[in-house]
């Protein structure tokens, strides 16, 4: 089943998207459906998926230099996390950004 999602990106300074947190060196394609990689990095708990929002919302972090972006997602699990976390997330196996 594919699920419509939002997505959480650095925008960085030649336009290209890169996740926030872990493998930030990554850019992320537009159109293109990538699977989730594990890359087990210090001080953070191992997450082999793509975590993704049902809305574009993460109270809990800044916006400076990010941007939401609307994302298809196979491979789901839910996770229930607090509302000032964004509520529920998905967990991925798939990801592709759409926009």
């Amino acid at each position: 089943m594919i699920i419509e999602a939002y997505k959480l990106f650095i925008v960085r300074k030649d336009g290209t998207l890169g996740s926030l947190f872990i493998n930030r060196r990554q850019r992320i394609p537009i159109g293109k459906w990538l699977k989730a990689e594990s890359h087990p990095t210090k001080g953070y708990k191992l997450r082999p998926y793509w975590h993704c929002t049902v809305a574009p919302s993460a109270p809990h972090l800044t916006m400076n230099g990010r941007e939401w972006h609307k994302v298809l997602i196979k491979g789901v699990t839910v996770m229930q996390r607090p509302q000032s976390q964004g509520g529920t997330w998905y967990l991925a196996d798939q990801l592709k950004v759409l926009d």
